[in-house]
């Protein structure tokens, strides 16, 4: 099902996607315009928390645009700014900011909190929505400014890098499809690898729980 519905969007992209990778390459040669196309890519991924943004395709476009270290430079900034507003809108204890995310994606963060505590802030940076409901919830914890910064900072290092990688690598081989799929696929495998993570406790119990019937 999930390969159906991502065939169903990159094909309208099959067309177009020599003509997205020569307008790609002349906005690079284009001093001028990197810099506002990394201001405004920068902006657009600050803006996540409130904003309905799609940070993988965004990052992506970053090192598609900007190459790889501009890429990750400006994606690094953008998303790093996104955690210090949810971090601060969660620590004013501000009405709307559970509603930012949603109910149940905050109960979701605070159970998987349980187990990994303060590294729940690194395992769902990547994770879509997630992401934003564990900064809130870091801010409503009160979490150690310079602990949540200091992971946040080092987590988006690495998921710009890799996103700016796959963009970059994509322009030079020209293929926008690439860098679309990637910025697809990468967040579904976070989900999942999320998921695992902080399954197991109730795996775990109900193991407990068949045992102690058996006995």
């Amino acid at each position: 099902m999930a390969v159906a519905v991502l065939l169903l969007i990159l094909l309208p992209y099959f067309r177009c996607e020599a003509g997205i990778s020569r307008w790609a390459a002349a906005l690079i040669e284009n001093e001028r315009r990197w810099w506002a196309l990394g201001a405004a890519l920068g902006a657009l991924l600050a803006s996540d928390l409130v904003l309905p943004v799609p940070s993988s395709v965004a990052s992506t476009a970053c090192g598609y645009l900007l190459g790889l270290w501009g890429g990750t430079l400006v994606s690094w900034a953008g998303m790093t700014a996104a955690c210090l507003a949810g971090y601060w809108l969660g620590s004013r204890g501000q009405p709307g900011a559970r509603r930012l995310v949603g109910s149940a994606e905050m109960e979701r963060v605070s159970l998987a909190a349980i187990r990994l505590g303060p590294w729940v802030v690194v395992l769902f940076r990547p994770v879509p929505v997630l992401a934003e409901a564990s900064v809130i919830f870091a801010g409503l914890l009160r979490m150690p400014f310079r602990r949540f910064l200091a992971m946040a900072a080092v987590s988006n290092l690495g998921i710009s890098a890799v996103y700016a990688a796959v963009g970059a690598y994509s322009l030079k081989v020209e293929s926008f499809l690439l860098a679309l799929a990637g910025a697809l696929l990468a967040p579904l495998l976070a989900m999942i690898i999320a998921r695992l993570a902080t399954s197991r406790p109730s795996a775990d119990k109900s193991g407990q729980s068949k045992a102690n019937r058996r006995r």
